[in-house]
């Protein structure tokens, strides 16, 4: 399997040696249910029947499906009232990306250390999906392409824990240097990054490349302040909707403060024609919006 290199910059291609390093780290494999919608997606005449019979076998998989086709952050006119009015309200590309992130929070390692990891995750999602609806709907990134970034962009992470003994002690100090790319920090002390950990599970579960970009390539600040056009529009839009989004569940929760804003920020801001005088509005609305969706729960 290779990283996305189409407009991806040139010095991002791996080595073959690495690439099979990262393979060994334990990246989950393809859920066959997606393997399942995906030859549906590819048929002349899609059996959304099949489908809901397919995602209806669990429960749990199901219920979870329903809810998160109904969720404000869609926003969706009518309300699906079965896993069938789901897929046809949402389509099957978007309901393959939505199973592919309700799915993903199983096949990773858990536990209750990564519960507020989980949470954090999923309030990312939440705002980036309304951060698109709220600045306006662009035709490189709608909401639904927000939220699943927002739900894979850090998968990585729980990985290289399972993998790496030291890796608790690296992210926090990753989280706090103000001054290095995080991925470099990383790098510092092991033979690959949380990026690109994350980069090849996506793939591998085939989300859009314009995503796996932007999960790549989410802590490049020097490449995002430089705005340069090798990156796809979609990914830049999709780094810097989950990075205002993660600021503000920042400031909305109080916890979990790192330094990436103060390295991206201003970038992030610039690509979503915002300034900073709007931040606090913004989080004022934002703080409304997610104690609506907590009563929505």
């Amino acid at each position: 399997m290779n990283t996305p290199s189409q407009g991806a910059p040139a010095d991002d291609k791996l080595d073959s040696q690495l690439e099979a390093s990262i393979k060994e780290i334990g990246i989950p494999p393809r859920p066959t249910i997606l393997e399942e919608i995906s030859r549906e997606m590819r048929s002349d005449d899609p059996d959304f029947n099949r489908v809901a019979k397919l995602i209806s076998r669990d429960v749990g998989l199901a219920a979870s499906f329903l809810k998160t086709a109904n969720s404000p952050y869609y926003g969706f006119r009518h309300k699906a009232r079965s896993v069938r009015d789901a897929l046809v309200i949402l389509g099957l590309d978007v309901a393959g990306r939505t199973i592919a992130g309700l799915i993903l929070r199983h096949v990773l390692p858990g536990g209750k250390n990564m519960e507020r990891f989980w949470d954090a995750s999923d309030r990312t999602a939440q705002l980036s999906a309304w951060l698109v609806h709220k600045l306006g709907k662009q035709p490189d990134a709608q909401a639904d392409d927000a939220y699943t970034y927002g739900l894979f962009r850090d998968c990585g992470i729980p990985i290289m824990m399972r993998k790496f003994e030291n890796y608790p002690a690296i992210l926090t100090e990753a989280n706090n240097d103000a001054d290095r790319p995080f991925t470099e920090v990383e790098e510092a002390h092991l033979p690959t990054n949380h990026a690109l950990v994350g980069c090849l599970l996506a793939q591998s579960w085939w989300l859009p490349e314009a995503t796996c970009l932007a999960i790549r390539h989410q802590h490049d600040y020097v490449l995002m302040r430089a705005g340069l056009q090798s990156l796809p529009a979609a990914s830049r839009r999709l780094i810097a909707l989950a990075q205002l989004a993660e600021w503000l569940l920042q400031n909305i929760s109080g916890m979990n403060k790192t330094q990436e804003w103060q390295k991206m920020g201003e970038a992030c801001l610039a690509q979503l024609g915002l300034n900073e005088t709007e931040l606090p509005g913004l989080l004022d609305e934002a703080k409304a919006f997610m104690a609506e969706s907590d009563n929505a729960d």
